[in-house]
C-alpha cells in the first residue's frame, strides 16, 4: 500500500509539474510568433499580416446587388439624373468582378441648364445672321463590366463601443454608352412670345460609344447583409469635337468624360456565417 501511495503521489506531482511547465511556456509560445516575424523581416523574408482582425463583414464567395441613384455633375449644359444597379460577385475579400447598368430619362427641354440659354442668346444677339448651335450630349443608357479591387478594410470607433466598419475599392473596365446628341438653337417665335428661355432643341441623333470606366468608392457596413454604397466613376471615350456651326463639321476629335456620382444600398447574399461578436 505504501508503494502504491508513493506511486500515486509521484504521478500527481508529475502531472502538476507538467501543467505548471505548460502554463509557464504558453506565454512564450504566444509571443514567439511576433518575434519570429520580426526576425524574418530583419533577415529580409516577406511576412504577410492581416491588419484587421475579427472582420464584422465578409464578402468572399458572396453576390452583391446595389440599387443606386446619381447625377452627372460635370455636364454644364444639361441636367442628368439617373438610376441603376451595380452587380458584383466577390471571389475573395479583395477581388470582385461585376457590372453596372444605368439609365437617365430624357426630359427634352426640361433638362436644359441656364448656361445653354445664356450662350445661345449671346450668340444670337452678337451676330443674328450667323447660324449658331450649341451641342448637347445626354447620357441615356450605360452598361459596363469591370474588375474591382478592395485594398482597404477599416474600422472606426465613433462613440463608446460603436464601431463603423467600411472598405474602399477601385474599379476599372469597359462598356457601352447610348448618348442622345442634341443641338440647341435660338427660337425666334419663343422670343417674340416673351418666353424667358427662347431656345429649342433640334431632333436628336443617337450614338453609341465604348468608354473606359474608372471608379473609386466606399462601402459602409450597416449589418452583415446591408451596406451604404458611395460610388464615383468616370466614363472616358473618344468622339468628334463639338460642332457649333452647322455648315462646318469638325474634323478633329477629343476625349470626353462623363462623371457620375451615386449612392445606394448594397445587399449581399447568401447569408454570412454567424459570428461570436458584432464588432
Amino acid at each position: 500500500m505504501n508503494t502504491l501511495g508513493t506511486l500515486a503521489r509521484g504521478l500527481v506531482a508529475g502531472a502538476l509539474g507538467l501543467a505548471l511547465a505548460a502554463g509557464a511556456l504558453a506565454p512564450e509560445t504566444a509571443h514567439a510568433s511576433p518575434a519570429e516575424d520580426a526576425l524574418k523581416e530583419v533577415q529580409g523574408e516577406v511576412t504577410t499580416k492581416d491588419v484587421v482582425q475579427n472582420r464584422f463583414f465578409e464578402k468572399s464567395k458572396r453576390f452583391e446587388i446595389a440599387p443606386v441613384l446619381g447625377v452627372v455633375p460635370n455636364n454644364p449644359m444639361v441636367k442628368r439624373r439617373l438610376g441603376g444597379v451595380l452587380l458584383a460577385y466577390h471571389f475573395s475579400e479583395t477581388f470582385a468582378a461585376g457590372g453596372q447598368l444605368l439609365y437617365a430619362p430624357d426630359l427634352g427641354s426640361n433638362d436644359l441648364k441656364g448656361l445653354t440659354n445664356t450662350l445661345v442668346t449671346i450668340a444670337h444677339n452678337g451676330e443674328a445672321n450667323v447660324e449658331f448651335q450649341q451641342p448637347l450630349d445626354k447620357l441615356i443608357l450605360g452598361a459596363t463590366f469591370s474588375a474591382n479591387w478592395i485594398p482597404v478594410y477599416g474600422k472606426i470607433n465613433l462613440v463608446g463601443e460603436t464601431v463603423l466598419n467600411f472598405d474602399l475599392y477601385l474599379s476599372g473596365g469597359l462598356g457601352m454608352l447610348s448618348i442622345a446628341k442634341y443641338y440647341a438653337v435660338f427660337d425666334q417665335q419663343k422670343f417674340q412670345e416673351g418666353d424667358p428661355v427662347p431656345v429649342s432643341l433640334l431632333e436628336p441623333t443617337q450614338k453609341v460609344r465604348v468608354p473606359v470606366n474608372l471608379a473609386i468608392g466606399a462601402d459602409i457596413f450597416l449589418t452583415q447583409t446591408l451596406a451604404l454604397k458611395l460610388d464615383a466613376r468616370s466614363y472616358v471615350y473618344w468622339d468628334l469635337a463639338p460642332q457649333y456651326d452647322p455648315n462646318n463639321p469638325p474634323e478633329d476629335g477629343r476625349l470626353y468624360n462623363i462623371f457620375i456620382a451615386s449612392a445606394g444600398l448594397s445587399m449581399y447574399f447568401p447569408k454570412m456565417p454567424p459570428r461570436m461578436t458584432d464588432f
